[in-house]
């Protein structure tokens, strides 16, 4: 099934140290699934940790062109959003199959991978926990980690 583990995550810093976390751990080929609803922070999280690994500070969403890609050293890192994939389809166009262990992968709405989906993965779930009267990120939120292959035994170095 995977290893799971549990971060509460009180505020924006505690989410953005969790995503800090996973940046050092990242490695090439790895995938990550970035799932919860939408505000919950998927993109607030993948954005955290392109600005740690690839110096990009004001990374778009990538919801209209699906995939973004940074160079991070000699390898890619790829932000992917699938919300607005409807078949599988339209994912032989985006080559996503053929990345997988090659890059490094975040992708946001990974249930609309229609079975595309690697052995060795981590799963990231977002949930809001709590309400904000101000600002949506500044909800108290939970994250659950669950290993799959490989990152069964690495959920400990995030």
């Amino acid at each position: 099934m995977g290893n799971l583990k549990t971060v509460s995550l009180p505020d924006l810093a505690a989410t953005k140290a969790l995503a800090l976390r996973l940046a050092k751990a990242l490695r090439r080929g790895d995938t990550v699934f970035l799932k919860g609803e939408l505000g919950a922070g998927k993109t607030t999280f993948a954005r955290t940790v392109i600005a740690a690994l690839c110096g990009v500070d004001d990374a778009p969403s990538p919801t209209y062109t699906i995939i973004q890609t940074y160079d991070w050293g000699p390898d890619e890192l790829w932000h992917a959003d699938l919300y607005r994939i409807e078949s599988a389809d339209e994912l032989d166009e985006l080559g996503l199959d053929d990345a997988f262990g090659d890059v490094a992968m975040l992708i946001e709405w990974p249930d609309r991978l229609f079975g595309l989906v690697p052995a060795d993965r981590l799963e990231l779930q977002l949930e809001m926990t709590g309400e904000s009267p101000g600002a949506t990120m500044d909800i108290p939120r939970r994250a659950g980690l669950t290993g799959f292959g490989e990152w069964e035994a690495r959920l400990d170095d995030i």
